[in-house]
């Protein structure tokens, strides 16, 4: 979920007014990337400092492992680069690529129900959870209404 909420403030940031050219795509989509990765590893670093604390030796490769557990991260924010990416290779139209884009984090934040069900947690809980992660999908939506 961290990573589509990334993704779509993302794509909601690097909005331009118009029609942008394909080469705008491009960049936004090697900035969506640089900053899915920077974000993945932040967040596995910061994981790796809050452990400091518990008295155990943890070495190179579990900070290697613990680092590269964070690949969820990344591969949530795929489904807007790929789109990113077909609108800068003239795939379709590059001045709608942002509604589009947003549109399918909404549906990838209700998937949070069917993902909540799939762990083991009852109908209630999941629908809650389900409903929480596409709220979230909207605000986005909405703030990027706002900000423009």
């Amino acid at each position: 979920m961290y990573g589509a909420v990334l993704a779509s403030s993302m794509v909601a940031a690097l909005t331009k007014q118009g029609a942008p050219a394909p080469a705008d795509r491009l960049s936004s989509t090697k900035w969506l990337a640089v900053t899915a990765i920077a974000s993945a590893l932040a967040h596995g670093y910061a994981h790796l400092i809050a452990r400091r604390g518990d008295q155990t030796v943890h070495g190179v490769r579990a900070a290697a492992r613990l680092l590269l557990s964070e690949w969820p991260l990344v591969l949530a924010t795929a489904p807007t680069l790929v789109l990113l990416l077909g609108a800068a290779q003239g795939w379709w139209p590059s001045r709608v690529i942002e509604d589009v884009a947003l549109a399918v984090n909404v549906v990838l934040f209700a998937w949070g129900l069917l993902a909540a069900r799939a762990g083991g947690r009852t109908w209630g809980s999941s629908l809650r959870t389900g409903t929480a992660d596409a709220l979230l999908g909207l605000a986005v939506v909405v703030a990027d209404v706002l900000v423009k």
